[in-house]
């Protein structure tokens, strides 16, 4: 049976021999970096509509695009971070035998 802990800076799901480790720093950067896209491309779209705006519209276009990119990496981190900390437990356990 799957069991959760909810720890400060982290949630720790285990099943079976499995662990996975979500840090909430991540999926708080995620969410932010999610928002921030939604403003940026709705403020972008507003500022379209204006014929003297338009210049600062597509540089916001601009700004969400670049923080499309950093999504996956936010992503890649947090994946490099789990793949650090189960290789360090395993090790643990291993010299714990």
């Amino acid at each position: 049976m799957p069991r959760l802990k909810n720890k400060e800076d982290y949630l720790n799901l285990e099943i079976g021999n499995y662990e996975v480790w979500v840090r909430k720093r991540y999926k708080i950067l995620y969410t932010l970096n999610d928002f921030m896209i939604g403003l940026w491309f709705l403020a972008g779209s507003i500022l379209f509509l204006f014929e003297s705006a338009k210049t600062v519209g597509a540089w916001l276009f601009i700004v969400g695009s670049l923080q499309l990119i950093m999504r996956p990496a936010i992503s890649l981190a947090n994946d490099l971070h789990v793949k650090r900390q189960n290789e360090r437990l395993n090790r643990s356990k291993r010299e714990n035998r």
